[in-house]
């Protein structure tokens, strides 16, 4: 059956630099196996399909796909999919548009050129146990002292997140992903004061799921933005680099109102047309 499709570059400071989801917008009648199958042969970090939404308070469903197994939520699939089905001719019912997914619903806004999701609550908070810690910390090639923090900040994904001294020290990470097994780690670090200068750098590995390293992840920045902003270590309004390490350049824009905290960024529709499935 002939489906109406989109890969789509989320998070992008420039023409494909950012991370593509691939967008199944008429995914009604799809198996989970085909959804699976599909998944593996697009290859990418996810891929997500488009259906007809179960809550009457939401626009549409979303199920979102790794290589290696199905997400209850992930960040720039959230973006990447709202893009593609407003290009298909969705129209949001009220002031956000609003996606069921895995975690419940989702509410996602226009920020000027932007589209921006309201970061969900984190269901795992608090520091990470020390023997995990150390484990991480040895898995990734560091020693304790470069690791300021480490903290719990699931959102649906299971992430594990290592605040280091500095965003240098996060480029210079080179992971043994096998030793990281099936955890799901981010890593964050601070860059210096600068008027042109992201305030942090961040990267996010993932080898259980099938994804050594995802180029930009809009779930470990909101569970970032939310730990940060509790703590007190991240101001209201920045934006924070990822992706430099594959060589992409990945920005994603952080806005805290008070009483939601978005994660934004710019999505561009690169491949349109259709698939079969």
């Amino acid at each position: 059956m002939s489906r109406r499709f989109a890969q789509v570059d989320v998070f992008a400071s420039e023409p494909i630099s950012g991370n593509p989801v691939a967008v199944v917008v008429d995914a009604d009648g799809i198996t989970d196996e085909q959804m699976a199958a599909f998944a593996r042969w697009t290859n990418l970090s996810e891929t997500t399909f488009v259906l007809p939404a179960t809550d009457p308070a939401a626009d549409y469903r979303l199920r979102i796909w790794t290589p290696g197994g199905e997400l209850p939520f992930a960040g720039h699939p959230t973006l990447g999919s709202a893009s593609a089905w407003l290009q298909a001719g969705g129209t949001a019912a009220g002031e956000h548009i609003v996606q069921e997914c895995g975690i419940g619903l989702v509410r996602i806004r226009r920020d000027g050129a932007r589209l921006a999701f309201a970061a969900p609550p984190l269901t795992r908070t608090g520091p990470v146990e020390d023997a995990t810690r150390a484990e991480v910390i040895a898995a990734i090639g560091l020693h304790g002292e470069q690791v300021l923090d480490a903290e719990w900040v699931v959102n649906g994904p299971q992430w594990m997140a290592l605040r280091l001294d500095s965003a240098q020290r996060v480029l210079d990470v080179r992971p043994d992903f096998a030793a990281l097994g099936d955890r799901e780690v981010g890593l964050v670090g601070a860059y210096p004061d600068g008027p042109d200068t992201p305030a942090f750098e961040v990267r996010a590995f993932a080898p259980g799921v099938g994804v050594n390293e995802d180029p930009v992840t809009g779930s470990l920045n909101a569970g970032l933005a939310v730990w940060l902003r509790r703590a007190g270590l991240a101001p209201d309004s920045y934006v924070a680099a990822q992706g430099s390490a594959l060589r992409r350049a990945g920005r994603i824009h952080v806005l805290d109102d008070g009483a939601d905290i978005w994660i934004g960024g710019l999505s561009a529709t690169v491949i349109a047309g259709t698939v079969e499935l």
